[in-house]
């Protein structure tokens, strides 16, 4: 412990967090972490930890980039409802309605709400694709859409894990003209000075640490069609080291940042829409966005998961006990939660991954460490 590098700031009263934060490196989980807490959009921890790459040569500082995978998807979804008021109906717009080529096998019915909930059926490509068409997200998004569904739309919920993005991206891309990173960057990363990426431009692939990952498969229950499609066929995914794969925009998977910066953002599901105060999102798409629309057995993956439209709900407690907290997880152990009821955001970022779905023993520490100081 003594030769790990372990900086930040923490508030008087959220001196166990470092505690639990330091405990994590003491037991060899960590190689390098960053943990964020908000409260009132008032910094009251952030932490920075150990090592950018494997040889221990370059420490983790504040301005270190790592991958959150599947933690992108909140942050995409709160884009998405940042300009869904340009439709009448808003989430209730069939996703057909302004991307027609997405009618194909009877999914002209499908809503934006239902794509969002992971409702879709388009969990992944069931038949053998080139994994070169990941890294061509118009293309990969236009192959999507073409496919069959799984199951029938709407009956049922799996979580799609890196279909998602190219999908929500698309249909972003069509409602307001720009692509996703653009209006992420220009309407809520620039203004205020949030250091998060979706489409990481290569002046700032020096700034990423290099990852470990982990040596064994998650747990995914019992496999079927749906969980095989999204996570098991040999073309499920692209080459992730590619220099492409990060300056792509892949809404689902490839948002790069800090962990100061994802609770920055997560602050917009704290407070209502708003971050540093201002309004980036409509109180009535703010609504939409944030009210269950999926709740129940998952047919990807092996819970009982609960979706809005993009960003998940706290039913199995793994973020802190108000069950109304907003949350998500992604590949490796990232996490970041948002609870209204404490004005409160967390986020942790780490580049030893871990081979927990939701949950990560690491981050639940910290957390339970947070509401202890509460």
């Amino acid at each position: 412990m003594s030769d790990t590098p372990i900086s930040g700031h923490v508030s008087a009263g959220f001196e166990p967090v470092r505690a639990a934060f330091e405990a994590n490196f003491e037991a060899g989980a960590e190689l390098g972490a960053g943990f964020c807490v908000r409260i009132a959009g008032d910094v009251v921890v952030d932490l920075v930890g150990g090592w950018q790459d494997r040889k221990q040569t370059k420490p983790w500082v504040a301005d270190t980039l790592v991958p959150v995978y599947s933690t992108t998807k909140p942050i995409a979804a709160l884009v998405l409802a940042s300009v869904i008021d340009q439709l009448p109906a808003g989430y209730e717009t069939p996703v057909a309605e302004i991307w027609p080529d997405f009618a194909a096998y009877g999914k002209d019915r499908v809503t934006i709400a239902e794509l969002t909930s992971h409702q879709a059926g388009l969990p992944g490509f069931a038949e053998e694709i080139d994994p070169a068409l990941w890294l061509d997200p118009e293309a990969c998004a236009a192959a999507l859409a073409a496919q069959p569904p799984l199951w029938p739309p709407g009956t049922a919920h799996g979580y799609h894990p890196l279909s998602w993005g190219y999908l929500v991206g698309a249909v972003v891309q069509r409602i307001c003209g720009r692509s996703l990173g653009t209006v992420l960057r220009d309407g809520f990363t620039s203004p205020s000075q949030i250091d998060f990426h979706i489409g990481t431009s290569l002046s700032e692939h020096g700034r990423v640490a290099e990852l470990v990952r982990p040596k064994t498969l998650p747990d995914l229950g019992e496999i079927n069609a749906a969980t095989r499609a999204a996570f098991l066929t040999r073309w499920a995914s692209a080459d992730r080291n590619a220099t492409r794969w990060r300056e792509i925009e892949i809404p689902s998977a490839n948002g790069h940042g800090t962990a100061g910066a994802v609770a920055h953002l997560f602050d917009a599901y704290a407070h209502a829409g708003r971050i540093d105060g201002r309004e980036v999102i409509s109180p009535g798409a703010f609504s939409a966005l944030t009210e269950t629309r999926a709740l129940g057995a998952d047919l990807v993956l092996p819970f009982v998961t609960e979706f809005a439209c993009g960003v998940m709900r706290n039913n199995l407690g793994l973020y802190g006990p108000n069950p109304d907290t907003l949350c998500h997880s992604g590949w490796g152990g990232s996490m970041a939660l948002a609870d209204p009821e404490q004005g409160l955001s967390a986020a942790y970022v780490m580049n030893r991954q871990s081979n927990s779905l939701q949950g990560d023993p690491r981050a639940r520490a910290l957390v339970d460490a947070v509401y202890l100081c509460l």
